[in-house]
């Protein structure tokens, strides 16, 4: 009886070790990612409901812009500006979270501290890191994260019963303006501006 009890706590341990590990790598992603001085990427984004785009995405701290070829976005911490190539329109407003989350990729260095409980495996040379939150918009993340970098590769989101993977690569360190993550007017003079807020 002694001997199954001691195997037990060392399970519970093992498991609850493993749970630290998750939250380990998580903290080193988040510094990878929310570099000072900002971080460059390309991305395709897939999903049932919507298809499929590509593009690039800057980000510094929880600034980003975003460049498709459907249009652009810019996101300076508080105002969101969104061009919509196909009508030469620019809408501007201020997101909620949830809407951050369905924009901004690299959300998830923010989220995973905030409700969601984090377990991961080990396959190759990358950590998965699976982030299971209930009530929240996103319910499941999964995040694939190389081993010696920390740089994520492939991050898929749970959102209305529907999967939306985003594959990640070229990740590089910038040195980023601030300008970078504001709409600029005089770059797009016949768009017209539909302010939402």
């Amino acid at each position: 009886m002694e001997k199954i009890r001691i195997t037990l706590l060392l399970l519970l341990f093992a498991v609850a070790s493993y749970g630290q590990s998750a939250q380990k790598v998580l903290d080193k992603t988040a510094k990878v990612v929310s570099n000072k001085s900002g971080v460059q990427a390309s991305f395709t984004i897939s999903s049932k409901q919507y298809g499929s785009t590509s593009g690039t995405i800057e980000i510094k701290g929880r600034k980003f812009h975003a460049t498709t070829n459907e249009g652009v976005v810019w996101f300076d911490g508080k105002t969101q500006w969104t061009y919509v190539k196909q009508n030469d329109e620019v809408n501007v407003n201020t997101p909620s979270a949830a809407d951050l989350q369905a924009i901004n990729p690299y959300t998830f260095i923010y989220m995973y501290k905030q409700g969601y409980t984090a377990s991961m495996t080990i396959s190759g040379n990358s950590y998965v890191v699976t982030l299971q939150g209930k009530g929240k918009s996103i319910s499941e993340m999964v995040i694939t994260i190389n081993k010696q970098t920390y740089v994520p590769s492939q991050i898929r989101m749970l959102q209305n019963k529907q999967w939306t993977t985003i594959k990640v690569s070229n990740f590089r360190t910038a040195n980023l303006s601030d300008a970078l993550f504001r709409f600029n007017p005089k770059s797009y003079p016949n768009a017209e501006i539909i302010d939402l807020r």
